[in-house]
């Protein structure tokens, strides 16, 4: 039997976690034999592991602020109609070119409606195929808060009725279903299907580095500078004053907020602050740590839990967005993390919280379904295999 070709799409425009997430599937796909070429269209991120699989950077967009309205080129301009063409036509040469038996799109309908220029001549091409191939959408486990309105929704169950076969959604039913935020979740019944939770393949152990060490970070970095800077004021609060802090900025910081948070460790660390912008060994940081302190985004999330990490979260809620909020409230019930609301964050209410994560028992195994990236794999392989049949 010919090995079968997937060509996986992914749109990351403010943080890096999109991408992240395809890229873990897309190397899981490829370790179990199937041809994988992975199209991004955001910025590209150094570091990003492409082992076993195709990768197809088009000419790269991003969101101008946290509401995604206007997407940016690399120009630090606003796009134009000109280059939505050139990026429909790269998008749909790099696709024709994979000759794929799945084509599987990250996030679209259920978001991404800003890429709706090259998404449904994309869509529109895949069903023109022949033999046409098996068109998957790829969701998180939660929609965003301005996903949830009725009409956007409605829209959202009709354009995946128009073109796609299956869904995947990237979580657990246990801790979130989806028909929590997606109201017409019953109607997919049969074609929605759970992966757990999609984390990158474990690194080896790299030592004791961040061993005893309080890790802030903020994910890729683009919305997260508040956080950073309440933490490190919020440190000589705190019983782990003693420690070393490691604040952590993200690939998407500028250079401004880097310095900016740089001189305020030098003011108030007393030396025990250290302002980085990346860690290649991020998970081995959190394994060894007294605590993290972050947003919570998908990636951060499932980092969190799979290190063991005591953890104090701020889910990040401008232009509306809940979904960090959702997860946040839904571990803190769950006794796994000390929350606090974005809106309360101050040097008090972080060092408050801080001193209840660390009076706490040590957190166990992850209570939520880490094997998505494995998951997605298989299911993908089993439906190619049972069209071929």
């Amino acid at each position: 039997m010919s090995t079968k070709r997937v060509f996986l799409y992914v749109q990351h425009l403010l943080g890096i976690g999109h991408l992240r997430r395809a890229a873990a599937i897309a190397a899981a796909a490829a370790a179990r034999g199937l041809e994988v070429t992975l199209a991004s269209g955001g910025p590209e991120v150094a570091g990003l592991a492409r082992a076993g699989f195709g990768f197809v950077q088009l000419e790269p967009a991003s969101a101008a602020d946290s509401s995604f309205k206007v997407l940016l080129g690399a120009d630090g301009k606003p796009v134009d109609e000109a280059w939505k063409g050139r990026r429909r036509d790269q998008l749909l040469a790099a696709f024709r070119a994979s000759r794929p038996d799945a084509l599987v799109v990250e996030l679209f309908p259920f978001g991404r409606r800003q890429m709706r220029f090259e998404l449904v001549p994309l869509l529109d091409a895949a069903h023109a195929l022949r033999p046409r191939p098996l068109i998957v959408s790829s969701v998180r486990d939660v929609l965003g808060g301005g996903q949830r309105d009725g009409v956007r929704q409605d829209e959202m169950l009709e354009t995946f009725e128009r073109y796609f076969d299956r869904l995947l959604v990237h979580g657990d039913p246990a801790f979130v279903p989806f028909e929590r935020t997606f109201r017409h979740a019953a109607r997919l019944a049969g074609r929605l299907h759970y992966t757990g939770y999609v984390i990158e393949p474990a690194t080896p152990a790299q030592g004791d580095a961040g061993k005893g060490e309080v890790i802030v970070s903020a994910g890729g970095g683009a919305v997260g500078g508040r956080l950073l800077e309440t933490a490190i004021l919020c440190r000589a609060r705190t019983t782990l004053a003693d420690r070393c802090w490691r604040v952590l900025t993200g690939v998407n910081a500028d250079a401004r907020a880097l310095q900016s948070l740089r001189d305020l460790a030098a003011r108030t660390g007393n030396g025990d602050v250290v302002v980085e912008r990346f860690r290649e060994d991020f998970r081995t940081l959190l394994r060894n740590s007294s605590l993290s302190v972050s947003q919570l985004g998908y990636n951060t999330l499932v980092e969190i839990l799979e290190a063991r990490a005591r953890a104090v979260a701020v889910p990040f809620a401008g232009s509306a967005e809940t979904e960090q909020a959702l997860r946040g409230r839904l571990l803190a019930a769950r006794g796994r993390i000390e929350l606090v609301e974005e809106a309360a964050c101050t040097p008090e209410t972080l060092a408050a919280a801080v001193d209840r994560a660390m009076a706490g028992p040590p957190p166990g195994a992850s209570p939520l379904d880490l094997g998505g990236a494995g998951r997605t794999a298989e299911l993908l392989e089993r439906w190619l295999a049972e069209r071929s049949a």
